[in-house]
C-alpha cells in the first residue's frame, strides 16, 4: 500500500519543491530499469546522467546511482526538469500580503502552478522563490493565457477556509474581455449552459442537459477597430467556476475573445508564445469576506487590456 505522505529529504530549489515517485513491487533488478520504464518521455541518457550526478535520492536522503539495486516500497525524490523552458518577460506585482494571504497581478502567459512545459515560469514558483516560503499554495487558479488577480495562501492551516469560499460561492469575481460586438449582448445577458470536457483534449464544450455554468455579461461599450471589425468591452461576472467558462460562453454567443487559440476552434499548438497577442481576458476584481478576520476585502488588477 502506497503511503499518503512523506517528508522530502531535501529543500526546494529556486522556489521549486522536489517531486517524488513511489517504488512498487515488481520485476526490476536495477533501479535504472524501473526509472527508464516509469519515465519513458525522458531520454535514457538524461535519466542515467541524473542518476550519476546523485540527483535522485531515497527517503533517507541517500543519493542513488545507476548500479543501485531496485528496492520496492519506498519513495524516491528528485527535481523535475524542463528543457528549454521559455522565459515569460513580464513582471508579477504583489498587490497585497499579510501573514495568511498574498494577492498578485498575474501577467498573461504565466501559468499558475508548475506542469507540463512550465516549471520555473509559473506564479507559484516565483512567489515561493521571492518570499523564501515553500508553504505558499494557490487558493484558486487562472488560465495561463488569462491575466489579473490571483490569490495565494501562505499559512497552510488557513488554506482550507479560503478555498471553501470558492467552493461555496462566497467569492465575487469580475472579469473584462474584448471580443466582437454582438447586438444581442448590448443590453446585457445572463447566459447559462451545460458544459463538459472534450475527451482527450484540454477544451470544454456545451451539450444538452441541465445548466451547470452561468455568466452575467454586460457590454460596457463598443467601437470600430482599425481593421473594420466592431469590438466591445464586456464585463463578465461568473456565477459558477467551470474550466474555460467565460471563453466558452462568449464564443457560443458569437463573440469569441480576441486572441483565443482554443475557442471557437482549437488551433495547432505553437512552438513558442506570441507575446504580442495576449488573450484579451483580465480578472479585474475579486471580493470576499475574510473567513479568518471577518474583514471585507476587494482586490483589483492594475493591468489594462491592450485593445480596450
Amino acid at each position: 500500500m502506497t503511503p499518503i505522505t512523506s517528508v522530502p529529504p531535501l529543500p526546494s530549489r529556486n522556489g521549486v519543491s522536489p517531486s517524488k515517485v513511489w517504488c512498487p513491487r515488481g520485476p526490476w533488478i536495477l533501479l535504472e530499469e524501473f526509472l527508464l520504464e516509469r519515465f519513458p518521455h525522458v531520454s535514457p541518457e538524461v535519466l542515467l546522467d541524473r542518476l550519476a550526478r546523485g540527483d535522485i535520492l531515497d527517503q533517507e536522503g541517500v543519493a542513488q546511482q545507476p548500479a543501485s539495486p531496485y528496492q520496492p516500497d519506498r519513495w524516491l525524490w528528485y527535481f523535475r526538469m524542463v528543457e528549454n523552458e521559455a522565459a515569460v518577460p513580464f513582471e508579477m506585482p504583489v498587490l497585497y500580503a499579510d501573514e495568511r494571504l498574498i494577492a498578485v497581478d498575474k501577467p498573461h502567459f504565466l501559468a499558475t502552478t508548475p506542469g507540463g512545459r512550465y516549471l520555473y515560469e509559473t506564479a507559484l514558483t516565483r512567489l515561493r522563490r521571492d518570499f523564501g516560503e515553500d508553504g505558499i499554495s494557490p487558493i484558486h487558479r487562472l488560465d495561463r493565457e488569462t491575466a489579473g488577480i490571483l490569490l495565494f495562501c501562505r499559512d497552510p492551516a488557513a488554506r482550507g477556509a479560503y478555498q471553501s469560499l470558492f467552493q461555496q460561492g462566497g467569492i465575487e469575481k469580475e472579469y473584462e474581455a474584448v471580443a466582437p460586438f454582438q447586438e444581442k449582448l448590448a443590453n446585457g445577458l445572463l447566459y447559462s449552459s451545460c458544459m463538459k470536457e472534450v475527451p482527450g483534449k484540454f477544451v470544454m464544450c456545451e451539450v444538452e442537459g441541465e445548466a451547470n455554468s452561468s455568466t452575467e455579461i454586460i457590454c460596457e461599450r463598443h467601437w470600430q477597430a482599425e481593421q473594420g471589425q466592431e469590438l466591445a468591452l464586456y464585463r463578465l461576472r461568473p456565477k459558477s467556476g467551470r474550466k474555460h467558462q467565460l471563453r466558452v460562453h462568449l464564443s457560443s454567443l458569437g463573440a469569441p475573445i480576441i486572441n483565443d487559440v482554443f475557442y471557437p476552434e482549437l488551433l495547432p499548438e505553437r512552438d513558442a508564445d506570441d507575446f504580442s497577442q495576449p488573450l484579451q481576458l483580465l480578472a479585474r476584481h475579486i471580493a470576499f469576506v475574510d473567513p479568518i478576520t471577518g474583514e471585507q476585502r476587494r482586490l483589483s488588477s492594475q493591468r489594462q487590456l491592450e485593445l480596450a
